[in-house]
């Protein structure tokens, strides 16, 4: 079962507050959804909102700089890790290298490592434990170092947890993931009137940005309009001090998943 987190609030008319122009409920609108991810990764996720009758917001919390420095040193890995899309892109632009083991944190980043040309690819389908779990089932100790490809910020603590294994773990910093400093003016516009449906969230990190531009913005009332989808409990939780009008969570922490919680809610929609 899909797990859910229903937050009650105010789902009729609302007052309004300092900051917002959501007087009353929104006029009638098409369905809409706020995309925070970063703009290379929105765009698939665009295109699979459009085929539900969903237009895209597309409003980028993160800007994702890559680093040019010199191709990471290779001689003596036996794989690479890679917890984000990003971090593939970053290390495909620095290095031809595409014939070393690729470990990705799920299946996103692995479809990025096949579409940048890696040839050794394996999924962890999940999150930073599971993809500890899959190097220490795929990989051996004494088979070499692990190279961890992250931006300047990486959730978890991988190479903790696979030191803890017996693996000599480098983490290298390809890209540096920096938030945006305000939310867009049609985006505040769109969120003071109600005429945003649904906001998905891909990470805790992007969470907690909306969460501080939200209220940056005056716009905390205005959020029991939105229904919020996000990809894990994490992200979730960086969002729980905020009214929306309800709150779920996906039962995997991939796209697909999210996407599969979102139909349901649109399917509950449409026999309300």
């Amino acid at each position: 079962m899909l797990a859910t987190r229903a937050i009650l609030g105010d789902e009729g008319r609302m007052g309004a507050s300092p900051g917002t122009s959501a007087a009353s409920e929104p006029a009638r609108h098409g369905l809409r959804a706020l995309v925070t991810r970063p703009r290379l990764e929105a765009t698939d996720l665009a295109e699979a909102l459009a085929g539900r009758g969903i237009a895209a917001v597309v409003e980028p919390l993160l800007d994702i700089r890559y680093r040019s420095e010199p191709a990471p040193d290779l001689v003596g890995v036996q794989a690479v890790l890679c917890t984000s899309a990003n971090g593939v892109r970053a290390l495909a632009r620095l290095s031809a290298e595409r014939r070393l083991p690729l470990l990705a944190v799920g299946d996103a980043s692995a479809a990025r490592a096949r579409a940048e040309g890696f040839s050794d690819i394996a999924s962890a389908g999940g999150n930073v434990d599971d993809l500890a779990r899959l190097a220490a089932e795929r990989l051996r100790p004494e088979g070499g170092r692990l190279l961890h490809v992250s931006g300047s910020i990486a959730a978890g603590d991988l190479a903790g947890a696979l030191r803890q294994r017996g693996f000599t773990v480098e983490r290298t910093v390809l890209y540096e993931a920096r938030p945006a400093p305000g939310l867009s003016a049609p985006t505040t516009r769109a969120l003071a009137t109600g005429t945003i449906d649904f906001a998905l969230f891909f990470s805790p990190r992007t969470a907690a940005i909306f969460a501080r531009l939200v209220r940056q913005e005056g716009l905390t009332e205005a959020m029991r309009f939105l229904t919020v989808v996000s990809i894990s409990a994490a992200a979730d939780a960086a969002l729980e001090m905020l009214p929306f009008r309800d709150r779920h969570v996906a039962e995997r922490p991939d796209q697909p998943h999210l996407l599969t919680m979102l139909d349901r809610l649109l399917a509950r929609r449409r026999s309300a």
